[in-house]
């Protein structure tokens, strides 16, 4: 007798073969020889393949059928619709660092995480993520990477040379343009 996880490989694996089957949708579970078909598929006849396709796996004692019929013209609305949708809103967004962000969806819900390197880019996602239909909220814990002002990046080069034993500070000017630190003056060797 086959283990319920064999069982469910192999009706997984059935499904794949079957070349009447778009099994991308369809999820398997298996208990005591009972097979549990979840998910969707854009026919009725496709939904009635799947299940003689789990029928056929040697071991199968009944077939418990959930599958949804969805029409390609349906409203998109279960997580994984949701979370593609969104993804592809990033990837055409030039706002939005779509690869540095990962997005989770359940139940409606949307989970943005990651870090980003400026505020707009978070407000970008969170704003595309909530534009989808479906979408029931958007909790974001998306982190902006803080980046050191020209002023923050002088005043800590100029404490540290102060703390220093080795240099007196006084003579030493400190000039920082952009991403560019210059030192000048001079100092007793």
């Amino acid at each position: 007798m086959k283990t319920d996880s064999q069982l469910q490989k192999d009706v997984v694996d059935e499904l794949s073969w079957a070349p009447d089957v778009e099994h991308g949708h369809i999820g398997v579970a298996a208990h005591s020889g009972v097979i549990t078909l979840t998910g969707h598929v854009p026919n009725h006849a496709m939904k009635m393949a799947a299940e003689r396709a789990a029928r056929r796996v040697r071991g199968v004692k009944a077939v418990a059928q959930d599958i949804e019929v969805r029409f390609a013209s349906d409203p998109k609305n279960s997580d994984d619709e949701i979370a593609q949708r969104i993804l592809s809103l990033f990837a055409w967004d030039v706002s939005i660092p779509d690869e540095k962000i990962q997005v989770k969806v359940g139940k409606g819900y949307v989970m943005l995480t990651g870090e980003v390197e400026w505020n707009f880019q978070k407000s970008a996602a969170l704003k595309a993520a909530g534009r989808i239909n479906g979408v029931r909220g958007v909790m974001s814990y998306l982190t902006v990477r803080s980046r050191p002002t020209v002023f923050d990046v002088r005043e800590r080069i100029v404490a540290a040379l102060k703390r220093s034993a080795e240099v007196d500070a006084k003579g030493i000017d400190v000039h920082v343009e952009g991403s560019t630190v210059r030192l000048g003056g001079s100092v007793n060797a």
